[in-house]
C-alpha cells in the first residue's frame, strides 16, 4: 500500500491497522520517504528471522519439530558442532 504523507496524517489509525498485515510506504513529494510496518515484520528484517519461544508454538508446530530429521547429505554438520562445542571446552570458552 502506498499514500501521501498528507493522507497517512489525516488518517493515521487506518495506517497502523492496515501495517499489521502489510507494509505502508508513505510518499512526500512522489516518492517513498517513509515506510510503517508491524513490529512483528520490523523484528523479522532486522534480525533476519522471528525467534519465539518453545511456549508460544502449538502443538502441532511441536510435534512436527520433533518429528523432523537432518538429511543424510547435511549430517557432517552434526560433528561439525560437536567438534567445536568441546574446543569451547578445552579452552574454557563456554
Amino acid at each position: 500500500m502506498k499514500v501521501t504523507s498528507t493522507e497517512f496524517q489525516q488518517n493515521v489509525g487506518r495506517y497502523q491497522d492496515a501495517a499489521q498485515q502489510a507494509p505502508v510506504a508513505i510518499t512526500k513529494n512522489g516518492r517513498i520517504h517513509t515506510v510503517l510496518m508491524s513490529a512483528a515484520f520490523f523484528e523479522m528484517v532486522t534480525k533476519g528471522r522471528v525467534a519465539r519461544s518453545v511456549e508460544d508454538l502449538d502443538d502441532e508446530t511441536v510435534k512436527a519439530i520433533a518429528r523432523s530429521q537432518v538429511p543424510d547429505e547435511l549430517a557432517h554438520l552434526d560433528e561439525l558442532v560437536k567438534t567445536k562445542a568441546n574446543r569451547k571446552k578445552e579452552t574454557g570458552q563456554e
